[in-house]
């Protein structure tokens, strides 16, 4: 009598789930076939098989039953198929039965093998066809961003391009397509550049179109830039009804700082009060492009967007590169994928990449093996080489989060070449602490924030520490949109709950003596916590950042928004008038006065149809002072801001009094004095740490 081998740990404790157990496959299997198979345990990606312990997993983290082994492990994948016979389709069929899958009734164990149903076994290389990118050549190769003003209609015109060329089918759920996020579908604005491959058949020729949707609020000027990168050609998309707004004006100097084509679409003229004459007057009059050039039309209904395409074609010109030149890559995004690693976005500036190949990063100098290439259309399509002019991703085992550097060079091993000018570092407008609620999510909420950088490289990050708070970071931000995005997206990817101190601006102080400078080896310093600012002892002078500021607006605002910019310490510089209604005026603003509540207040006077859009322009010298908020005493770090000019206050408890005798007044000063003595004996105060946590809360909320 045969002893039959006692099932695994794994295998005891996998629950019953109406399919045969983990012993069944031990039986059925033949003991070459588990060997294999014992080898290549790892967690299954499929949603359906993370429910179904006991399964035997493949390498590529699919397990044996989804059979989608990509090409390296083809050929396992047909030794399995040699080894097992009919059985691999009677197994898989079986997990696939015990998962619920709509398969028929469950295999019966005593019937005929031809009875059971089988499943062909194929890889991703055999399911997902490649494309074969060498069929477009250079001069049939567009690479466009879109830009425009917030809710200026840029997504949905992506929308209905993704429609005309195929890319996806026509159905009316298709809003925001490319907004992958979901802070991005909640909120309703791009706030992460998405890339899209378009092939398009136009007079006969099949031309290659790369389109990259662009954020466009002001604090995302930074994603709009380095899309900008990879192209030639832009579409400056505005509102018929709003007309030019600030974040528009934005924009096109950005594309023509880059010497790129500028189409202007008209977008909204279906709306009861669109005005597409006017605004073709504010484009020719502020961007001094002939009105004939606009393209007019309706991206909510599809009116008039074929001439989108019909005009990228002829008015954008294919990319200036050379295929027969050695690799030369830019990096101009990067997202981060828990299995696969970094997923760099690549524009080929020259030369061919293709999967095998090594490349080397010039930032690191390591090199790498590329193990996959392709182009977004939108989602990830393999190909089989990338060439020179097009855009597409790369994946070749970047494990490690810091060596993916957006505007790095990637080219081949033992063939350097001289690295592209890459980018500007994006510079913070605001800094704020980020310290987890409970110091045991350190690690987690470090990891998070190191992944997330990867997709969000604008943001800076340093180490801090708080005797409330324990330890955590001091982040840099292009503007508080921007920490509120970033901290959502930490809770709804990552599930990890922060803490947000009170946001700041960053100072500079020159120090005043030899001893000092030679402390900080420096003798101008930037300050990005208030607990750091220096005394006025210590400084010959403080200086603190200013942006030129734009607003357009409705000209019946204009007297009220002068006073609120007044009040704001901003200095104005220019005013226009772009029609008989509308008025571009431009004010220096110090960035503390704008940073937190500016753009409600503006909205609040206009009634919503002003813009605001600012640039960096330096720093001047300022009266600047340390607040301190004491608690006992002693200075709560955390609650400390830099403010202008303000004056010591202290209670008045005369001020009820509007006369009469002095007696009465010196009689209320030493009840005062009284109180002040007996606090200082019996006055300290315990503030638990979910009440700091509140009041903190309660600030950033604001």
């Amino acid at each position: 009598m045969s002893r039959r081998r006692a099932p695994c740990r794994r295998q005891q404790a996998a629950p019953r789930c109406g399919a045969p157990s983990g012993c069944f496959w031990s039986w059925y299997l033949s003991r070459a076939t588990r060997g294999l198979l014992s080898s290549l345990h790892r967690v299954c990606l499929s949603p359906v098989h993370r429910t179904l312990p006991g399964v035997p997993l493949k390498t590529n983290g699919l397990c044996c039953c989804c059979l989608s082994v990509p090409s390296p492990d083809a050929s396992v994948a047909r030794v399995m198929w040699t080894l097992v016979g009919r059985g691999w389709g009677c197994a898989r069929t079986l997990a696939r039965w015990a998962t619920g899958a709509a398969l028929g009734p469950a295999p019966t164990f005593g019937a005929a093998p031809e009875s059971w149903p089988t499943c062909r076994v194929y890889s991703s290389a055999e399911f997902k066809e490649k494309l074969d990118m060498s069929r477009f050549p250079v001069e049939n190769i567009r690479n466009f961003s879109i830009v425009a003003h917030v809710d200026h209609g840029k997504s949905t015109l992506a929308d209905r391009l993704l429609e005309l060329t195929g890319t996806i089918d026509k159905t009316k759920n298709n809003k925001q397509v490319l907004d992958k996020l979901q802070v991005e579908r909640e909120r309703g604005i791009t706030v992460k550049a998405q890339t899209a491959s378009l092939f398009h058949n136009c007079e006969g020729k099949q031309y290659l179109l790369n389109l990259i949707d662009t954020p466009g609020h002001v604090d995302f000027s930074y994603e709009v830039s380095r899309s900008l990168s990879a192209c030639q050609g832009v579409l400056l998309v505005v509102d018929a009804n709003e007309g030019i707004q600030a974040q528009t004006v934005a924009n096109f100097f950005l594309a023509f700082e880059a010497q790129l084509s500028v189409i202007p679409v008209i977008n909204k003229i279906d709306l009861k009060n669109a005005d597409p004459e006017r605004v073709e007057n504010q484009i020719e009059k502020v961007f001094d492009i002939p009105s004939d050039e606009c393209i007019k039309i309706s991206a909510k209904l599809g009116t008039n967007v074929e001439s989108v395409l019909q005009a990228v074609i002829e008015r954008i010109p294919p990319p200036k590169v050379h295929r027969k030149n050695p690799l030369r890559a830019l990096v101009f995004d990067s997202t981060f994928d828990q299995y696969r690693g970094v997923i760099a976005n690549v524009a080929l500036f020259d030369g061919v990449v293709s999967k095998g190949d090594k490349i080397v990063s010039a930032h690191t100098q390591k090199t790498y093996e590329v193990n996959e290439v392709g182009v977004l259309n939108p989602n990830e399509q393999p190909t089989h080489k990338l060439y020179a002019g097009q855009v597409g991703y790369l994946i070749a085992g970047m494990k490690n989060v810091t060596e993916a550097q957006i505007g790095d060079t990637l080219y081949l091993h033992k063939q350097p070449v001289e690295p592209l000018p890459g980018f500007k570092s994006a510079k913070p407008m605001v800094f704020a602490g980020m310290y987890p609620i409970d110091q045991s999510e350190y690690n987690n909420l470090k990891s998070a924030i190191e992944k997330l950088t990867l997709n969000d490289s604008s943001v800076t990050v340093h180490r801090d520490s708080s005797l409330a708070l324990g330890a955590g970071w001091r982040l840099g931000f292009l503007g508080l949109l921007h920490m509120e995005v970033f901290n959502q997206r930490l809770e709804q990817e990552y599930n990890a709950s922060v803490i947000l101190t009170t946001p700041t601006v960053p100072y500079k102080a020159v120090l005043s003596s030899s001893k000092l400078i030679k402390e900080y080896r420096e003798k101008e310093i930037t300050i990005i916590n208030p607990a750091q600012f220096p005394d006025k002892s210590k400084v010959t002078e403080y200086l603190e950042p200013v942006v030129l500021g734009t607003i357009i607006t409705p000209d019946e605002y204009t007297g009220k928004i002068m006073m609120l910019c007044e009040a704001r310490r901003a200095v104005q510089k220019n005013m226009i008038f772009i029609d008989q209604n509308r008025v571009m005026l431009k004010y220096l603003f110090p960035l503390n006065e704008i940073v937190v509540d500016f753009y409600d207040s503006l909205k609040s006077l206009s009634s919503g149809y002003a813009s605001f859009d600012y640039e960096d322009a330096g720093y001047q010298t300022a009266e600047l002072v340390k607040m301190d908020i004491l608690l006992n005493g002693n200075t709560v770090e955390e609650l400390v801001t830099v403010v202008h000019n303000v004056k010591a206050y202290r209670k008045n408890v005369l001020a009820k009094c509007y006369g009469g005798d002095i007696t009465r007044k010196m009689k209320l000063l030493k009840r005062q004095a009284e109180g002040k003595k007996k606090l200082r004996k019996i006055g300290n105060v315990e503030v638990p740490k979910d009440a700091f946590i509140k009041v903190l809360k309660t600030q950033s909320s604001k």
